[in-house]
């Protein structure tokens, strides 16, 4: 059933609610870590995989993942989802004319930022996301997050966990190598479903082998086209993006972690004839316990893997211990 599962033909289009059901079933994780887990699929990293990942770093060579947190954000309003709106609290100005109060000439600058946690570069928390009321591990998810929080499953839980053995699989450069739909060379147009068939011939081309516990990084290309033509609809609009049918494959790989350059990570328009709202959100999250990131900005990355020849690396991306947050924003840093 599982195989079935993974095969695009497998989607019956006009009912999303007998689809994602089978395969939250197929793929649900609840109990595998115990009845009081709080990571989900980050329990597949364990101290020897990242002592592992850091031997994988043999240049030094650093590079960013986060897009920047600033008001040229992509952000629209969905949902009172702004971009980060920065204030400065004392500056330059106030020391020189003596207004802050300080002894003996000594002047300094402050600052605020006011942001939605999941405005820019971030990671969903298992709070984030619930199936028919429930959360991660089957628990109610009133129980778990109220107006107080995440009371179970909160973001400061993983501040330690999101370091190991990163794999980039660049879906873009290896499809979309003719520009098409909009979408330059090395670019997936909007609306285009990574199958699994499209990671592993990929994984195969670039020559890497996923493993268990695995943190996966998908580029698309999106946020490159956005970057150079506006960012549009970016935010919640028609994007590439991974199918329903990868649930299977992120849950037989043993994917501890997966992130993508789009806003939604998954296909958009979601793979449905009749309204739909990521489906594949509502299966990996509270079902196979998945932790997910958006808006990763992966070109530089890729271009370093291409010229390194090598799509593995050490990658830290820990959480901001924020108490009671369903998500982060997240700054992660690829060493090659």
């Amino acid at each position: 059933m599982s195989a079935e599962l993974e095969r695009p033909e497998s989607i019956d289009r006009r009912d999303p609610d007998g689809e994602i059901a089978r395969r939250a079933l197929a793929y649900r994780n609840w109990g595998r870590w115990g009845e009081d887990d709080r990571l989900g699929t980050l329990n597949l990293i364990d101290d020897a995989g990242r002592a592992a990942a850091a031997a994988l770093v043999r240049t030094g060579r650093a590079v960013s993942l986060a897009q920047s947190f600033d008001m040229d954000g992509p952000q629209r309003g969905w949902r009172r989802r702004t971009n980060p709106v920065h204030t400065m609290l004392d500056t330059g100005t106030d020391a020189e004319r003596g207004l802050q109060g300080f002894p003996h000439g000594i002047g300094g600058a402050d600052d605020v930022i006011a942001m939605p946690l999941q405005c820019s570069t971030q990671w969903d928390g298992l709070g984030h996301i619930f199936d028919r009321g429930s959360a991660w591990n089957g628990r109610r998810a009133g129980d778990v997050v109220t107006s107080d929080g995440d009371l179970v499953t909160g973001i400061e839980h993983t501040a330690a966990a999101l370091v190991g053995r990163g794999v980039l699989l660049d879906v873009g450069r290896h499809l979309g190598s003719e520009p098409s739909a909009g979408a330059a060379a090395g670019e997936l147009a909007d609306g285009f479903a990574i199958l699994p068939e499209h990671l592993d011939a990929c994984a195969a081309a670039q020559g890497v082998e996923i493993r268990s516990g695995d943190i996966l990084l998908v580029r698309t290309g999106q946020y490159a086209r956005a970057r150079r033509e506006g960012w549009g609809e970016y935010a919640g609009g028609p994007a590439p993006g991974m199918s329903l049918t990868t649930a299977g494959w992120l849950h037989r790989h043993g994917i501890a972690a997966a992130a993508t350059d789009t806003w939604g990570f998954e296909v958009r328009p979601n793979e449905f004839d009749v309204p739909a709202f990521q489906p594949l959100h509502q299966i990996a999250i509270p079902n196979l316990g998945l932790t997910l990131g958006e808006m990763w900005a992966l070109d530089e990355l890729a271009a370093a893997c291409a010229e390194a020849g090598r799509w593995e690396f050490l990658l830290t991306a820990p959480t901001l211990p924020i108490t009671g947050a369903v998500g982060s924003p997240v700054n992660p840093i690829a060493v090659l």
